[in-house]
Parts: C-alpha cells; sequence; structure tokens
C-alpha cells in the first residue's frame, strides 16, 4: 500500500482531444459508422479494439473515466453506469443467478437494501443480512449457495467499517466474491488493494462533487468486466443502465480534484466530531478514538485522505432532529437533503429517509435511532465558525447548553 496513492494515479493520466485540448473530447454520438461491414461484425463479437459501435456498448467518454476510475481503484478496469444502483444492481446480477445466495451487511444503504430484499427473491436469489462486523456470524452465513459478499467499507447510515482484508479471507477460503461499496470513503480507503474482487461507487456523491450528475461504477478484473459488456448475457450490456457522454465527461473533470476536496471534507469532518463529542452529544466518526473500529480503520486508510466526511450526531428524537436540521438550513449552515460528497454539508434523518426502505423493527435491532442526524460535512473555509453556528442552532433549541467548548 506505501507505493499505491490512487490520486496520483489518477494525475498521471493524459488524455487528449481530437483538436489537441486539454480536456478529451466529447463524442456527442449514439451509434459510430463503420468503413468495412467486416469491422461492424467484429466489434459485435468484441474483437475490436478502438472501435465504438453504440453508445450502450461503450463510448470514448465513458471509456476514459472508467480508465481513471480503475486507476484509481488500483483494479484492471471498470464499467460505468447511470447510477451508483445500475453499478450494484448489474454487479449482483451478473454474479448470482436462480438459487444463489448472498450475505450482506445489514447497515447499507436503503436501496442496496431493498433490492436484496424485495426484488432479488423475484428471480430466486436470497440473501442473509449479517453484522458484518462479527467475522464469525458472517462465515456462519456462508451456504453452498452463496456467490458474494456484500459490504460497504463504511456503512451507511451508522458508520460501521467493515474489515475488509478479513472479509477477503473468508471469501477466498470459500471461493465468492467480495463486492465493497466504496462510495463514503473514496481515495480514503482503497478496496482492492485490501482484496476486495468488485469495488462499487456512486459517482452521484464524493468522486463527482456537485450534487448535479447522477452515476456509478463498477471497478473490477478484465474477465468481470468483460462478462459485465458482453453482447449475450452481461447485466450491464443487456439491463441497459448506460452513462451519457456528456456527464461522464463532467465527472472526469471533477475527479481531478477529488483529491484536494477529500482531504478538506475529512479535516472538517473531524474538527466538527471532536467538539461535538466533547460538548457530550452522541458523536460517530470513524476518525474518532471511540469509535469502535477506530483502530482498525487506521490500518485500512491511505492516510493524507483522513478518515472521510460522513459523521453523524444523535439528538435524541426525531422531532429535535428535525427542528435542529431545519434550522441550520434557515441558518445556511448546509441542506436538508439526502446523498452527500456536495461542496455544502447536507444533513437528513436516515430512519426517515435513506433507510426507510429498512423495516422499523431491523433498523431498531441494528442501533439506526429515530433521532439520528447522518451528515455529509462540506468544503467550509472556516469550520471554527460553522461548529459555532451549528452549536449556537442547538442550544437554541435546548439540544446543548450554551458553554463552547475549548479549542483542542
Amino acid at each position: 500500500m506505501k507505493n499505491f496513492n490512487p490520486a496520483d494515479n489518477i494525475q498521471d493520466l493524459q488524455y487528449f482531444g481530437e483538436f489537441g485540448g486539454v480536456n478529451p473530447s466529447i463524442s456527442d454520438s449514439s451509434t459510430y459508422t463503420f468503413l468495412s461491414a467486416k469491422t461492424m461484425f467484429d466489434t459485435f463479437e468484441g474483437n475490436a479494439d478502438g472501435c465504438y459501435l453504440y453508445s450502450r456498448h461503450s463510448s470514448p467518454s465513458n471509456l476514459y473515466l472508467g480508465q481513471a476510475l480503475a486507476a484509481m481503484e488500483g483494479t484492471e478496469t471498470a464499467n460505468v453506469t447511470a447510477s451508483g444502483m445500475g453499478a450494484i444492481t448489474t454487479a449482483l446480477l451478473q454474479l448470482c443467478h436462480s438459487g444463489d445466495h448472498i450475505v450482506s451487511s445489514r447497515t447499507i444503504y436503503g436501496g442496496t437494501y431493498a433490492f436484496m430484499k424485495n426484488f432479488l427473491p423475484r428471480l430466486g436469489i436470497t440473501t442473509t443480512f449479517v453484522d458484518s462486523t462479527k467475522l464469525e456470524v458472517v462465515e456462519a452465513a456462508i451456504t453452498s449457495n452463496t456467490k458474494v459478499l456484500f459490504c460497504e467499507t463504511v456503512s451507511n447510515p451508522l458508520l460501521e467499517v467493515a474489515d475488509i482484508p478479513a472479509l477477503s479471507k473468508i471469501a477466498k477460503k470459500h471461493n465468492l466474491q467480495l463486492i465493497v461499496d466504496n462510495s463514503f470513503s473514496p481515495l480514503s480507503v482503497s478496496p482492492a488493494k485490501l482484496g476486495a474482487d468488485v469495488v462499487i461507487h456512486s459517482l452521484t456523491k464524493f468522486i463527482n462533487g456537485s450534487s448535479d450528475t447522477v452515476g456509478g461504477v463498477a471497478c473490477g478484473t478484465q474477465k468481470f468486466i468483460d462478462a459485465l459488456r458482453n453482447v449475450n448475457d452481461g447485466a450491464a450490456m443487456l439491463l441497459g443502465p448506460t452513462m451519457d457522454s456528456l456527464r461522464a465527461a463532467s465527472i472526469m473533470k471533477n475527479l481531478r480534484t477529488l483529491h484536494i476536496r477529500i482531504k478538506q471534507h475529512s479535516h472538517n469532518a473531524l474538527y466538527l466530531a471532536q467538539r461535538f463529542e466533547k460538548d457530550g452529544l452522541k458523536t460517530v466518526y470513524p476518525g474518532l478514538a471511540s469509535h469502535p473500529s477506530h483502530e482498525l480503520y487506521k490500518t485500512m486508510i491511505n492516510p493524507e485522505y483522513g478518515f472521510g466526511g460522513m459523521m453523524t450526531v444523535d439528538v435524541g428524537s426525531i422531532d429535535k432532529a428535525n427542528d435542529l436540521m431545519e434550522l441550520m438550513q434557515h441558518r445556511n449552515l448546509g441542506y436538508l437533503a439526502v446523498s452527500l460528497g456536495f461542496y455544502k454539508t447536507l444533513f437528513s434523518a436516515p430512519g426517515t429517509s435513506t433507510s426507510s426502505e429498512i423495516p422499523l423493527e431491523e433498523q431498531k435491532a441494528m442501533g439506526l435511532t429515530d433521532g439520528l442526524i447522518r451528515f455529509s460535512v462540506g468544503l467550509d473555509n472556516d469550520i471554527e465558525r460553522t461548529y459555532r453556528m451549528m452549536k449556537d442552532c442547538m442550544v437554541e433549541l435546548g439540544i446543548l447548553t450554551n458553554k463552547l467548548t475549548n479549542a483542542l
């Protein structure tokens, strides 16, 4: 890991536009012409490198972005999709067939949970949801039909940390594929270098960073990505979650500043987490020594990018949570909105939003309380000022007393 710097790998990629531009040209075409019918046939069969046929198959812009994301994750290649769910669903459907079984972390994004719990059984694919921080529980859930282990590097929304090297050992022992959703921790963690077989991102989040584009990617081996794109039975090819070339080019430009943004997200989140914890709030952030997986996470991260921009604070009840979020939005401290990775802070109560697909009894079992607020901490220049303004909101609502903590 010492010689692997994901941001350097992105920086070292250079593409020239058609007329020598420093940005690669955007191919604004859905279909491509051929000088010979034989070349068209060869392209359909996957035997004509550098030739483009139809943009659902591939396009220059999508391939440039896929190459950059594969370089970032340290995988052989990657396939970009129209959304993060497009990447997750096609990866699972490529690896699993009727009668197969998945073992998944129980604390995952609500859409992923709903797909596994409610949709996949229609196709004869079942899932067992487990506490993935308990490795013996993970292994006990594996059956002869299990094909995939699925987890998030940092779970949504409880910020549990997956022991990726240990889960990889279990996967290899049982001949399974380990899929890791790394949307919360780009650059900070490189799951493929820790043993993951497939790395997923919702490009909508930190990687794009401007909340104006939806996208996803699956990073993996050439063999796996070729299978996803196969014209006869490739899930990504036949289900059609194709990213638009204009959006791919936009994400590619934003990717160039990801290393700067992640450092600031991490710096700001650590600052707020330390101070809110000192104020007596129940605060969860992987960079805090109080986080149960803090020491594990320290061994997994690329240190210069920090512990990420996601944190949670429990204010005791849904009414207090809603009042606080509305007041913070009114004071221009951020937006009461789902998603994450924006340059302004975003906050939501996940139990009634991004995790609402998970039944209430299961939310309670995993420790998802109705007073929990998930923060995607923004790129604020003066984070001490932000802290004082947020604390003023909490004092005004009776969540905290008026005594400010001293600077750490």
